[in-house]
């Protein structure tokens, strides 16, 4: 009989985050907040939306809004090119593709290796979790609090 999931949770506790990178920096967000990774295709500008929002595109039948994180964050500013990807990410009733140039993949990440976002830093560390460092072969991962990221994300759009 296979153990219980929280039971199995609280002996080792561990999140589960889809990771990737958008130019320089490296990103999780909680798996349960990721539907769907997809090649990126046309995008269409729209008129008076804040520059994070890159345009629209089309997916399954559905027009997403394409969340640029780099200039959401004030950190530079991310590029279409032919090995881009989008994720479709969902909180509550909000759904959005999110530009990564590269796909890192999903990364079970134990609680305790989580510290909290610097404090007295920029207004990124307002959108993270936390930030786990990385090891000699790979670079730390920012993790994201996507809920509020989208919210966020959200409630400036409309506000235009």
């Amino acid at each position: 009989m296979a153990p219980d999931r929280a039971v199995a949770a609280q002996a080792r506790p561990e999140q589960e985050f889809f990771c990737f990178r958008v130019g320089e920096l490296r990103f999780g967000v909680p798996s349960e907040n990721v539907l769907e990774v997809f090649r990126a295709g046309l995008l269409t500008p729209l008129p008076r939306t804040p520059s994070f929002i890159m345009g629209v595109t089309g997916h399954r039948g559905e027009v997403l809004p394409v969340v640029d994180l780099l200039r959401f964050l004030s950190k530079g500013e991310a590029r279409i090119g032919p090995r881009t990807r989008l994720f479709i990410g969902v909180t509550g009733s909000i759904v959005a593709g999110v530009v990564a140039d590269t796909v890192l993949g999903l990364r079970r990440i134990p609680v305790s290796e989580i510290l909290p976002p610097p404090l007295g830093g920029d207004a990124a560390a307002e959108h993270l979790l936390g930030v786990v460092h990385g090891t000699s072969t790979q670079d730390g991962i920012n993790l994201l609090n996507f809920h509020k990221l989208l919210q966020t994300a959200r409630q400036r759009a409309v506000a235009r």
